[in-house]
């Protein structure tokens, strides 16, 4: 059996075609809505990227313990567990994080894996021209990201998109040719598992004129300026602005489309789908201009966020070719779904649940699906309802629970760990103690914005919250039943006041 997982991050749902956008241009995906199961109620686990990855390669949920971070020591690794099994696992991808301090331990899990470098400000290509300052580095043209912290970001983005001015050596391009090669390689073998993962159409929004001609328009503010790179903050731009930065989105989406063309190409060319289950997903969505925000991580979880496109087609189910699916599934189901296709065990601390059931009759696997970041907001949703749950003692302390203490870009510096204590080891640790480090320098706490409860069958743009005591106990009741599952800390509880 084989096994190939397309993965993009920051993927709308809403955007496709397959799920009902009437003006993107994504044929490759309704191409592959035809062949697969369509899943119509997928959700976010933890959040965001890094920490969607832990789970997808865990098959559980994170976020209670720890905020961005590599794997961990006694972390389950589906890639690493099929790995041991005899079963070839390979990597490709231009997602920089993973070459980061915060993802440093993901991509050896595989047998081998490949990268190609350029994304968001990656530190790949050296041009001393370009200082770290924006009026230099842009040429006073205008840029909706102007904050401080990313202007050495912004810098070895403009000397990255130097290097990548022609298609073929866009990242993406790249990352797909990689994994092309794999298939013309290897689709003769049997038992390999492969990962396309790009980090498109995750912001920048870089395009090429070829994809930004599919959507044409036009852009009232400086001939000039990028405009596709909004910040994670409210929206402060007009109409006009908000649409070119959609263009440019849906442009990096189609492009998206152009390479999962190219992948069912090889899956017709060899006849993989005979034996060959294939997996197409994301992290999570984002926000481009709805409830007034840009991005993620500093607004709630809206659904355009937190509500996913997932297809999986399955070799043992060619009969469901376009069937569309409404239970409840999560991030933490894939790999439990891989492990049992290829005929693995599934580890006792795994959440998740193999999606076979749910492909086969639509049979639910769970009540309530619960997400969130760490020390932020906790989010569920029972499919009709979806409830945002603010700290109750926002003042209350939070803590990381690990034993690879680093940020996103940067390890913990001395004072952070110079009041760290080793505590008991939690349920999934496979008795290890665990380093307790008081969290500082949250990612996107959205305490601030209070609890509140949507109906989504009637206000699925979630502009109306509700006030309805039961359905509001019983949303935090989940959440509690969440927590208790996953060994979630002790203080957590008092905290979030369930």
């Amino acid at each position: 059996m084989k096994c190939i997982m397309v993965m993009y991050d920051s993927l709308v749902r809403d955007l496709l075609q397959s799920y009902g956008c009437d003006w993107t241009k994504t044929p490759n995906f309704q191409r592959l809505a035809r062949r697969s199961v369509q899943f119509e109620n997928c959700y976010v686990g933890s959040m965001p990227c890094m920490p969607a990855r832990r789970e997808l390669h865990t098959g559980r949920l994170n976020f209670f313990h720890r905020s961005w971070g590599p794997m961990e020591p006694f972390d389950d690794s589906m890639s690493e567990l099929l790995k041991k099994a005899g079963i070839y696992t390979h990597l490709v991808s231009d997602h920089q994080h993973y070459w980061e301090d915060g993802g440093c331990t993901y991509h050896n899990r595989y047998s081998s894996w490949d990268i190609s470098r350029g994304q968001e400000g990656d530190n790949w290509k050296a041009d001393l021209s370009y200082q770290y300052d924006k009026k230099t580095v842009f040429k006073n043209k205008e840029v909706m990201l102007s904050y401080p912290p990313y202007t050495a970001m912004l810098s070895h983005d403009q000397v990255n998109r130097n290097a990548m001015d022609t298609e073929e050596k866009t990242s993406q391009a790249v990352t797909f040719r990689h994994g092309i090669e794999f298939l013309d390689r290897n689709h003769g073998a049997d038992n390999w598992f492969l990962q396309i993962e790009t980090f498109d159409p995750h912001e920048p929004f870089y395009t090429l004129p070829a994809d930004q001609a599919l959507y044409p328009h036009t852009f009232l503010g400086d001939a000039a300026a990028e405009a596709d790179w909004p910040p994670y903050a409210p929206v402060a731009e007009d109409q006009n602005t908000i649409d070119h930065v959609r263009y440019h989105y849906a442009a990096l989406v189609s492009k998206c489309d152009r390479y999962l063309g190219k992948v069912l190409d090889k899956m017709d060319e060899y006849n993989l789908w005979e034996d060959t289950m294939l997996i197409v997903n994301t992290d999570h969505g984002f926000l481009l201009g709805e409830h007034g925000w840009w991005g993620k991580t500093a607004m709630p979880l809206y659904t355009e966020i937190s509500h996913t496109p997932l297809y999986i087609y399955d070799p043992r189910r060619k009969d469901l070719a376009g069937a569309h699916r409404n239970a409840l599934v999560q991030t933490i189901d894939l790999a439990p779904t891989i492990l049992e296709f290829f005929g693995q065990p599934i580890p006792s601390d795994m959440q998740g649940k193999p999606l076979t059931g749910v492909m086969d009759s639509d049979a639910p696997i769970r009540k309530y699906a619960v997400f969130g970041y760490h020390g932020s907001q906790v989010d569920v949703t029972d499919g009709r309802y979806l409830y945002m749950h603010s700290a109750e003692h926002p003042d209350a302390d939070v803590y990381e629970y690990t034993l690879m203490p680093t940020h996103m870009r940067a390890m913990f510096s001395p004072q952070e760990l110079q009041e760290a204590e080793m505590v008991k080891p939690f349920s999934f640790t496979k008795g290890c103690p665990v380093m307790k480090i008081k969290a500082v320098n949250r990612m996107g706490d959205t305490t601030s914005f209070g609890s509140m409860l949507f109906d989504l069958e009637k206000d699925p743009e979630q502009a109306h919250p509700l006030d309805d005591p039961e359905i509001i106990a019983r949303m935090k009741g989940y959440i509690r039943e969440c927590m208790e599952q996953t060994d979630a800390p002790a203080e957590l509880y008092d905290r979030l006041g369930v």
